[in-house]
């Protein structure tokens, strides 16, 4: 019904489309016009169910049977299925319709405020002709402008999930024991969970849940700018609701922001969180927060029981970049391939061909490249003998202009002398075609 995702090319940048650019026209009808739907002069919504003969045009409605059908019991969507529907009985000027899924929608989420809008202005329109979204009791315009932009962002998900063979670009390799990513999608208010497929590698889709973002939006980079990082991010522990409080609803899960990059660039701040939202409320503005990722207490308890305390990755992008399976194994591959060759090129004790996976603005455990190089060059020649072991790789690439993949491994060092296993995270960076190293350090 709407279109699919767009596939990423590869070997061009990909420029994001714009939020109004995305809004599919059943969307503009039934939101950014309302007035419109609402405006039956002098009839009730019986009479106007009878006067509409057709959906508005270019509104791409669901099939008669399935807009008027109410239904029982929910999918793990959440709302998002009722209120297509009520939206597309709106546009067809079948409010009496409208306002009973309306009603089914609030016996299951009682505090759902979007859906009291929509049935206060449902209500309204029984006895006259009603001008604006929201004008039931004239509620004040900036949270009638909330409630708007989060039916928008809700339906706009809704209707534009992703392919079944398409993947998130980000998710080049899960480790063994990772069980499932998070990818949200700040641009559309939406996150993404992935259950590693643990025979293929390959990320399977599993669930998508509607969130809030900071007041200010995304890319935050100081203390209190009130925006939500950017980044690749892990869950690092969990937050029962007794010691948080109420506002944060049915819990909290930390990620590790400011991360090794962000702290090289300065970006400075604390506490983002996964969390849910207060005892009386079902949600939140797609822009209402500090900078923490906010999610309906129901879903947050639903991602709950997929979140691995220091394990699951969390990639926060301002545009999901997606991709084909066959482009996601190639760029997998590749890297593995150049993972591979470093790891050869140190046990080979050539120090010139180990350096050279490094970039020249490498910063390491408090080392610039010159000092690593020197440090490298001594060791190396002392060595009689060198054996490493790589296992349990993950590889996220991160979001954003650079390119830049972040690498997470066992590493099993040993010897004639010296025999140690650590866990290693590295910033592998693309310059001048090649992939190098511009960030190496514990994990």
């Amino acid at each position: 019904m709407f279109s699919p995702p767009v596939v990423r090319n590869m070997s061009r940048p990909r420029r994001p489309a714009s939020p109004g650019a995305l809004a599919a026209p059943l969307l503009g009808a039934a939101l950014l016009a309302l007035p419109a739907l609402f405006h039956v002069a002098n009839a009730t919504p019986a009479r106007a169910e009878k006067a509409a003969t057709k959906p508005a045009a270019k509104a791409k409605a669901l099939p008669a049977d399935a807009a008027t059908q109410l239904v029982p019991s929910y999918s793990d969507s959440g709302p998002e299925p009722m209120l297509d529907r009520i939206f597309a009985a709106i546009e067809q000027r079948k409010l009496d319709t409208a306002l009973e899924q309306t009603e089914v929608l609030l016996k299951q989420y009682p505090n759902f405020r979007l859906a009291n809008l929509i049935k206060g202005d449902l209500l309204l329109a029984r006895s006259r002709p009603i001008n604006a979204f929201g004008a039931l009791n004239n509620a004040p315009a900036e949270k009638v402008a909330d409630l708007r932009e989060e039916a928008i962002a809700r339906l706009k998900a809704y209707r534009q999930k992703p392919n079944a063979d398409v993947v998130p670009r980000y998710l080049l390799q899960l480790q063994s024991d990772q069980r499932y990513a998070i990818v949200v999608d700040t641009q559309k208010s939406r996150l993404y969970l992935y259950e590693n497929d643990a025979k293929t590698g390959r990320p399977h889709f599993v669930a998508d849940y509607y969130i809030t973002q900071g007041k200010l939006g995304a890319e935050k980079s100081k203390e209190g700018d009130k925006k939500t990082p950017i980044g690749v991010y892990h869950v690092t522990s969990s937050l029962e609701p007794r010691k948080i409080g109420d506002f944060y609803g049915s819990g909290a899960f930390p990620i590790n922001y400011p991360n090794e990059w962000d702290k090289r660039n300065g970006k400075s701040g604390h506490g983002i969180w996964l969390h849910g939202t207060p005892s009386d409320t079902f949600s939140r503005p797609p822009k209402a927060s500090d900078g923490c990722v906010v999610l309906a207490n129901t879903d947050l308890n639903q991602l709950a029981k997929n979140l691995q305390i220091g394990l699951t990755p969390v990639i926060i992008s301002p545009s999901i970049e997606w991709t084909s399976i066959d482009d996601w194994a190639k760029e997998r591959a590749e890297l593995n391939r150049t993972i591979e060759s470093w790891r050869n090129d140190w046990e080979s004790r050539d120090t010139d061909r180990f350096l050279r996976h490094y970039s020249r603005r490498f910063q390491g455990d408090g080392q610039n490249y010159a000092a690593f190089a020197q440090q490298k060059r001594q060791v190396n020649g002392a060595k009689e003998w060198i054996k490493v072991g790589i296992s349990n790789v993950s590889m996220f690439r991160n979001p954003g202009k650079d390119e830049m993949v972040v690498v997470t491994f066992a590493q099993d060092y040993r010897s004639n002398n010296v025999n140690q296993a650590s866990r290693k995270r590295q910033y592998w960076i693309r310059e001048d075609g090649a992939w190098k190293i511009i960030y190496e350090g514990a994990a």
